[in-house]
């Protein structure tokens, strides 16, 4: 029999049921496109099949004369109502200084689009057949221009060039370290390895699309938009700005999210079209994105080529790195997409090694392809995978084996806290001990008898190892958090997080019920409301790091505020009341008052408490992860047959939804090392990836079940907590480690002249061809 409560069970630390699930199980969940009106009206976009043209003129007039449809808006309508332009990069230069370039973007195109898929036109239509028979009775003359997609091609001299105010195609730039001491460290190296290693870009692709309501509400007529957003209160300002009013006018709310992975982090154009049309029309408007449309406009993630070298002395410490990357941001440039790559990702490129001395040179380059944004990791997978292959290449370039270059190069635990050499500081970290934690799980030494069981059956076997870091919590580092106890028994929390799948609202009500001592079903959670609470959402794995330090502040407040009014209905001394399990007594005495009585006295029938929770720094969780593939030489096929992983993510909340968000984001991870890849025709600039028919998306047969264990004995300084961020983690390890094992295997098949130039995905006929070119050769 466990002596423990019902309650402690509940608490954190343990494997709590998801409370979120039951409702999505029985099919009550509420994502956008569940709520709707009677007099509703459907939106959808006319796009451009152009990926580069000027647009010289628009002719709606036969789509707007079309039974039931109400209105046809196109960019010069959105500008002549002054709908401002979304925001452009900012805070970013130029290498001679000046400031950043891209093509202003409005709502709708009005002098021209930049790349397939590109919103032209919008019709509101009473139903969805209707608006679609207006779209394609609308004629746009288009002067169809020359496009380019890849970024060194778009630097190239005489190529088309996107704005007029980048002669280039260049938007920003960022250089980072000592280039002086780089070559200083790089002339007297005794092993200098060079690789060049290119992040595809991919498509962040959550079940359930992009989606935008809007509405005057009745009674405050005041704009009201629901959407799928991981940060309604920075969707609210930038509509406000947009829209050139209060943000107090625009109401924005939430229900369930089905999956953001980082491209539900901002506003799009069309969310601003959507609620420009209601207040234009006065009724409700709804658009949802259709698989195509999210595939071809919402923002993809990666896409950056990196060249890279690493100087080394004689014993393998690695004495300086050198990288130049360009990264491909899009047709448009914005602040997400150049924060990523010039910075954020260049933050972590020096991961868990002691790397004294770099030089980093950065650019973002605009392209006639979909903007780039936010996606799982967002700059960390890409600067992970780089110094990953560069360990690996230097193991072979010095003659020693993968774990003791790493070994030798691992920043020691009593060098903490460490400043790296972008002056990034970790508190804590173990990593030689998480090295060796996942390499036992992985029985690394076991391996060439399962690589003997392999041949004898056909197939090469590889071996791939990640160590390594991340930077979570963003560096939006507070969190406002109110919490109401309430009469009729159940304490609310709001928080202007946004749960999306992640399985926060579990987390939440747990760190409630360590504080208050109540069951579970007594903590009601509320999110996705800018009249509730505002702040900067769910982004960077920041809410259990901020917005959970938040909530176990305010509730520790409240339980204060409740003992000083248990005091006063009590007649005793505030520090002679104790709190236990929703119970406030007296100390030695049987005189008591319940918490939710307490609440029933006060004058609201409540006890409210509101706090401002600030974290220290960011925080750097940080694994090991090790993988085993088989590939079939007859055709290339790659299977990941063993994946291990130990993961410092701090102290764990709920085991379960951890191990749920690194196994979720490993596969996302193993999908960038195999297989997903957003393409487009190097002559049309079309897209060729418009559908899962042709984006291959990571299945859950990709991989045999996973051995994830975490490292708790290293809780994070910055936070009272002691939690770091866990929702990226797993993307980050799987992409290299994967790709190690892979390489591995072609190495030791006596194919290591492929490696050089083979580039994720690694598909089977990338593979395929690189066996029998290399047996060739």
């Amino acid at each position: 029999m466990s002596d423990e409560s019902p309650i402690t069970r509940f608490g954190s630390g343990r494997a709590v049921q998801r409370v979120e699930d039951a409702a999505l199980l029985r099919g009550q969940g509420q994502f956008t496109d569940d709520v709707t009106a009677k007099d509703q009206a459907i939106l959808l976009f006319l796009r451009s099949p152009h990926a580069h043209a000027r647009i010289l003129s628009i002719d709606a007039e036969a789509a707007r004369s079309m039974p039931g449809v109400l209105a046809v808006l196109t960019g010069t309508d959105l500008l002549a109502a002054g709908l401002k332009p979304l925001p452009a990069v900012a805070g970013f230069n130029r290498a001679d200084g000046s400031p950043p370039t891209t093509p202003v973007r409005h709502a709708l195109a009005t002098d021209r689009v930049r790349f397939v898929g590109d919103p032209v036109a919008a019709v509101v239509a009473t139903d969805r057949d209707v608006a679609r028979d207006a779209l394609e009775a609308i004629f746009v003359d288009y002067d169809p221009l020359p496009a380019v997609i890849d970024p060194t091609q778009a630097l190239a001299d005489g190529a088309e060039r996107l704005v007029p105010e980048a002669p280039d195609n260049l938007c920003a730039q960022s250089r980072h370290g000592d280039a002086a001491a780089a070559d200083a460290a790089f002339a007297k190296a005794a092993h200098v390895v060079r690789v060049q290693v290119v992040n595809q870009r991919l498509a962040p692709a959550s079940l359930e699309p992009r989606a935008a309501r809007a509405w005057i509400d009745p009674d405050s007529q005041r704009l009201t938009l629901r959407m799928s957003t991981q940060m309604p209160s920075g969707v609210r300002g930038t509509l406000a700005g947009m829209m050139g009013v209060a943000p107090e006018t625009i109401r924005v709310i939430v229900g369930d999210v089905g999956g953001g992975f980082g491209m539900k982090t901002g506003m799009y154009p069309e969310d601003a079209v959507v609620a420009f049309a209601a207040r234009q029309l006065g009724r409700p408007v709804k658009w949802i994105a259709d698989r195509g449309e999210d595939l071809m406009s919402a923002v993809h993630g990666r896409d950056l080529e990196t060249t890279a070298e690493m100087a080394l002395n004689a014993d393998g410490r690695v004495l300086a790195l050198r990288t130049k990357s360009y990264a491909n941001i899009g047709a448009y440039g914005t602040p997400t997409a150049n924060a990523i790559q010039l910075l954020i990702g260049p933050w972590v490129t020096t991961s868990v090694y002691d790397i004294p001395v770099i030089d980093l040179n950065l650019a973002t380059v605009l392209t006639n392809t979909a903007p780039v944004g936010a996606y799982r990791g967002a700059g960390r997978p890409e600067a992970i995978y780089l110094i990953e292959r560069l360990m690996d290449e230097a193991a072979r370039a010095t003659g020693l084996d993968r774990v003791t270059i790493r070994r030798r190069n691992l920043i020691p635990r009593d060098r903490m806290p460490y400043r790296n050499a972008m002056h990034q500081v970790y508190d804590v970290g173990h990593f030689e001990t998480v090295m060796d934690r996942g390499l036992a799980l992985a029985d690394w030494e076991g391996f060439e008898a399962r690589r003997a069981e392999s041949a004898r059956h056909g197939r090469l076997r590889g071996l791939g190892l990640a160590t390594f870091l991340e930077w979570t919590g963003g560096n939006a580092l507070e969190e406002t958090v109110s919490i109401d106890v309430a009469a009729d028994g159940f304490i609310e929390i709001v928080s202007a997080t946004q749960a999306m799948g992640q399985g926060i609202v579990t987390t939440y009500a747990q760190l409630a019920v360590d504080t208050f001592g109540v069951p579970i079903e007594r903590i009601r959670v509320i999110q996705g409301d800018t009249d509730r609470a505002n702040g900067f959402g769910s982004a960077g794995s920041r809410s259990l790091f901020t917005g959970g330090s938040a909530v176990e502040d305010a509730s520790r407040a409240s339980v204060r505020q409740a003992v000083s009014l248990a005091a006063d209905a009590l007649e005793a001394a505030p520090e002679d009341i104790e709190y236990r399990d929703a119970v406030l007594r007296i100390v030695g005495t049987d005189r008591s008052i319940g918490l939710f009585d307490l609440a029933a006295q006060q004058p609201e029938g409540r006890i409210q408490v509101k706090t401002t929770t600030k974290v220290a720094a960011p925080s750097w969780p940080n694994g090991c992860h090790v993988c085993e593939v088989e590939i079939d030489p007859e055709s290339g096929e790659t299977t990941v047959v063993r994946y291990a992983s130990v993961n410092d993510v701090g102290r764990v909340v709920n085991p379960v939804i951890v191990t749920g968000q690194l196994e979720g984001g490993a596969l996302q991870g193993i999908g960038q090392a195999l297989c997903e890849a957003v393409v487009y025709d190097p002559e049309s600039a079309q897209l060729l990836t418009g559908s899962f028919m042709d984006y291959a998306m990571p299945r859950a047969d990709m991989t045999r079940p996973m051995l994830t264990e975490m490292y708790e004995d290293c809780p994070c300084k910055t936070n009272p907590l002691g939690v770091k961020g866990v929702g990226e983690l797993g993307t980050i390890g799987a992409t290299p480690a994967v790709a190690s094992a892979v390489y591995d295997a072609l190495a030791r098949a006596g194919r290591a002249a492929a490696i050089g130039t083979l580039q994720m995905p690694l598909t089977a006929p990338k593979v395929w061809a690189a066996l029998q070119a290399d047996s060739a050769a």
